[in-house]
């Protein structure tokens, strides 16, 4: 599925701010960013991916990089509140938006309660993720964090951005602990460098909304996950302080899951729109799913460069998606420098594997793949299960430019003219039993065989 059009804002001050639309409605939904933002690459990620996955079928939504960050206009700090509230009205206003649901992300939660109770008739309710009324603790605020804790949080922010570490701690269930860390490292460096990220953060940890919570008139829901590191103490004072506000404590914001993600998209479809949708958006069906990475990418990147990368890269995924097609396949999503893919038979998509190989050495880069076949969930346009679960297992065990399946596979395509080499047993983490995996033997005479 083609990506939506990057636009771009201009607000009173001059700033040029990044957004996307998604989705036609009939309400509309804007998402106020926190620290982690990209609108090129949200989509591919925890963070945001099963946002955009879902609210689209019943909200125009509008997505939009903070100052400071991802595409918006860079060369200035992250700006006042004030600022980043102007920056949210002049998106509204580019798309014609005069009211709308506001979903904003720990500190993007404080800029849209603040925009809410200052602009009442441009906000028509709250999402509220993760959101303290303050970071810091106070005499009558005993639920923050001290100035001890915040410095060693900054220390070790400032330490880990660029790799991945900084914002895996805010993700959870990673099917591949090693390639979320280097999907996700792709997306900080997207987003800022270390230096400029840090002043972000500080900024919001400096903002103090306590006062504006009783201010807030529209319906609100607070909303704080188990596994995230912000306390839930404060989400519950958010929520305590702010009239009628609902709180909801559940798994599933930044989780890899799709289940999970689902199951927390649900909670704010059902506050918005007043109704989950039907269980019978879930099918399960027998598929073959096939996980690619690129192997190396970070060297190669740095090699590249990042726009000559982004280049090779979306050349790549176009590429990849022509010969899924031709092999009857349907991209579900890219990971990173990845992709996943289904197939309704286990021969076209070892076929497919093997083609997508060629196509990226065409462009001098070296994929693995790993299939597995299996019962798989749909829902709306994603997949989950423990077949897909599998299939990420298999392809993060491959070696460069090898398609290595699970014996289900290789059972499955008997007669089909395919060759196989033992690869043995294997325990796949956090998958019971040992699993019997065997890797494509290349086609006689191809550049695969001779290399």
């Amino acid at each position: 599925m083609a990506r939506p059009a990057v636009r771009y804002a201009t607000t009173a001050d001059g700033l040029e701010i990044a957004y996307q639309v998604l989705g036609d409605g009939p309400i509309d939904l804007v998402i106020v960013p926190g620290l982690m933002s990209n609108v090129d690459r949200n989509a591919d990620y925890p963070l945001y991916g099963g946002y955009l996955r879902r609210f689209p079928r019943f909200a125009r939504t509008i997505v939009l990089d903070r100052r400071g960050a991802g595409l918006s206009d860079r060369e200035v700090g992250s700006g006042s509140a004030e600022d980043r509230m102007d920056d949210v009205r002049a998106v509204m206003d580019a798309v014609g938006c005069r009211r709308a649901a506001l979903l904003g992300h720990v500190e993007g939660g404080s800029i849209a309660i603040l925009f809410a109770a200052t602009y009442p008739d441009r906000a028509s309710s709250l999402v509220l993720i993760e959101t303290p009324a303050r970071m810091l603790t106070a005499p009558d605020y005993p639920v923050g964090r001290s100035a001890a804790e915040m410095q060693r949080v900054v220390a070790s922010f400032s330490a880990t951005w660029g790799t991945g570490r900084a914002t895996l701690r805010l993700t959870s269930d990673a099917p591949d602990a090693d390639a979320a860390v280097e999907a996700l490292g792709a997306l900080e460096r997207s987003i800022g460098t270390p230096r400029s990220m840090v002043r972000q953060f500080q900024s919001g940890a400096e903002l103090d909304v306590r006062s504006v919570l009783p201010l807030i008139d529209v319906p609100t829901l607070v909303m704080h996950s188990p596994h995230t590191p912000w306390p839930e103490a404060q989400a519950r004072y958010t929520a305590e302080h702010i009239r009628r506000a609902r709180y909801v404590d559940m798994p599933g914001f930044g989780s890899w899951d799709a289940v999970k993600q689902d199951a927390f998209c649900d909670v704010i479809e059902e506050f918005l729109t007043g109704q989950r949708p039907p269980v019978g958006d879930v099918d399960r069906v027998l598929a073959t799913v096939l996980f690619t990475d690129i192997v190396d990418s970070t060297r190669r990147a740095a090699e590249l460069g990042d726009r000559r990368w982004r280049g090779v890269l979306d050349a790549l995924d176009a590429r990849a998606a022509a010969e899924v097609g031709r092999f009857r396949g349907r991209v579900v999503k890219h990971t990173g420098d990845g992709m996943l893919a289904t197939f309704d038979g286990p021969a076209r998509a070892i076929r497919c594997a093997r083609a997508l190989a060629d196509v990226a050495r065409v462009l001098g880069l070296e994929v693995r793949a790993g299939l597995h076949t299996g019962e798989i969930e749909m829902r709306g346009g994603d997949v989950s299960g423990l077949a897909v679960h599998i299939g990420a297992r298999i392809g993060a065990l491959a070696g460069a430019g090898e398609v290595l399946v699970s014996g289900t596979v290789r059972d499955l395509v008997v007669g089909s003219g395919l060759e196989f080499d033992e690869r043995g047993e294997h325990e796949l983490r956090g998958i019971e039993g040992r699993w019997r995996l065997l890797a494509l033997r290349p086609e006689r005479g191809s550049q695969s065989e001779r290399r």
